[in-house]
């Protein structure tokens, strides 16, 4: 055994360098965007849209706004409103609600309400959910009127647009015709309803402030994130339009665009209120299918990224190497890998040892990173450490699950969302929930795991010449937290 936990040892070490190196390349990248001012305004063309008396309202592009809806009752006259009440000459805009639902009368009867109202509307219905999000999207893109657009905003059920949102975006696509998307950021409505949430929020933040900004600034480059972003038509049909043959389709869509030699801009400065999930089993589900789906992706589109005529060297390299292997495969894996097996095995095995640069230096170095762009949050820094490494057992799952293309490799498992943009609009009244028995909010994956980990931070007290038991014992309790189902909100049954 000592011979594979030395090979473990030093596998991780390599993946933990890979990591730190592409963690500090990008947080450098974006704090100097921020110290030297680079707004997108100033490396882009960008300047008002305004009509006049000749050409009236001709002068603003036609932009189709894309609503995708599935059975999420408790927003989707939220999102409907806000997507009507953008700030756009009505006879240059059409708002397009697909809807996937089971029970499409509400739906149905918010758009005509608005429909009433002299907006351009259109309500669109699929008899099959195949595709999912992409076939959706697809069948959006196959209406007759859509010929008439040259742009489309995506925004999902939950999402909350400023009125100025088209007045902000569209100029650096209509001025900038090598710009093929414009990704806006996310913000949060219920980011203070629990811990979950709170580190769900310090994790985003990280991946706009960060991923998002870096690849924005220096390749043109980043996944897009399926909502809040406007797409030049013209782009995604010189892709290929949207597949489902993942699940993650917006990030599909967005390697190859890029492929086709198209920019993307990231504008942090606007933002689009959106809800995080918040129970653990949403966001176990949200984050097996963004993480599966990434690493399935990677293995489809690696030889076309390799082969591409229409991008430099040095773009291939990062969206092989950087975009694809160290964040989406390296990074979900080396966590569990290193913090939850590697170290407390090795305290099992006296002949071993892990590095003290590996084990407490890079990771320091890791969260110092993500801290800096979230300063509000520091006091959270140790259970977000805790948490994250718990659902790295997740991550990694489902990364292996992408990777070697499995049965359950394009599950789908629509994000729960409880309807707390609603916090806001306290006169709309909630389906009626009851709650379940506690055996329904038991993991025994988690809870297994802290047997495990329990039995190596006991051994360690008992046998060990260091204190790895510490942070071993800390890591036990969040999985058996986690396991009992003591994180997020209460979980409910309709």
């Amino acid at each position: 055994m000592v011979p594979v936990l030395r090979a473990a040892v030093v596998l991780s070490m390599i993946m933990s360098v890979m990591l730190v190196m592409e963690a500090v390349h990008m947080s450098v990248v974006s704090l100097g965007v921020k110290l030297l001012r680079r707004k997108p305004e100033k490396l882009y063309k960008w300047e008002p849209i305004t009509g006049d008396e000749e050409v009236g309202s001709q002068a603003y592009p036609m932009v189709l706004v894309q609503i995708p809806m599935y059975n999420e009752r408790e927003v989707y006259k939220l999102s409907i409103g806000a997507a009507c009440g953008l700030t756009w000459p009505t006879d240059r805009i059409i708002i397009q609600v697909l809807d996937d639902s089971t029970d499409p009368d509400l739906v149905a009867l918010e758009c005509k309400i608005w429909a009433s109202k002299g907006m351009n509307i259109k309500y669109v219905v699929r008899d099959t959910r195949k595709g999912y999000k992409a076939g959706a999207l697809k069948k959006g893109m196959e209406q007759s009127y859509v010929q008439q657009c040259d742009f489309v905003a995506i925004f999902d059920a939950d999402f909350q647009p400023q009125s100025d949102f088209l007045m902000r975006t569209i100029p650096f696509l209509k001025y900038n015709s090598n710009i093929a998307l414009v990704q806006a950021r996310w913000e949060f409505v219920n980011h203070d309803k629990c811990l979950m949430t709170r580190i769900q929020k310090m994790s985003l933040d990280y991946h706009f402030k960060v991923e998002q900004e870096a690849g924005s600034a220096t390749y043109s480059f980043f996944g897009f994130n399926g909502t809040a972003g406007v797409w030049r038509i013209l782009a995604i049909n010189e892709a290929g339009g949207w597949k489902d043959r993942t699940t993650v389709e917006d990030m599909d869509l967005a390697v190859r665009a890029s492929l086709k030699g198209w920019k993307f801009l990231y504008v942090g400065d606007i933002k689009v209120k959106s809800e995080l999930p918040s129970t653990y089993k949403a966001y176990c589900h949200q984050q097996h299918r963004w993480t599966c789906g990434a690493a399935n992706l990677f293995r489809k589109m690696a030889w076309d990224v390799i082969l591409s005529k229409e991008v430099s060297l040095c773009k291939k390299l990062h969206v092989i190497y950087s975009f694809f292997f160290v964040r989406r495969i390296i990074a979900p894996i080396v966590t569990f890998f290193l913090y939850c097996a590697v170290i407390p095995i090795s305290v099992l095995v006296p002949e071993v040892s892990v590095p003290i640069w590996g084990m407490i230096y890079i990771p320091t170095t890791i969260t110092f990173l993500n801290a800096i762009r979230n300063p509000s949050s520091l006091h959270i820094m140790p259970f977000w450490i805790l948490f994250e490494n718990v659902m790295s057992m997740h991550r990694m799952k489902a990364a292996l699950i992408g990777l070697l293309e499995t049965a359950n490799v394009n599950e789908w498992v629509v994000t729960e969302k409880l309807g707390d943009t609603l916090m806001e609009k306290p006169d709309i009244t909630l389906p009626v929930k009851t709650p379940n028995k506690f055996r329904d909010r038991i993991n025994l994956s988690e809870l297994g795991f802290a047997v495990f980990l329990l039995f190596c931070a006991s051994y360690n007290v008992a046998y060990g010449k260091n204190y790895c038991y510490i942070y071993i014992y800390l890591q036990a309790i969040a999985f058996v937290v986690m396991g009992i189902g003591y994180i997020g909100t209460f979980i409910f049954n309709s």
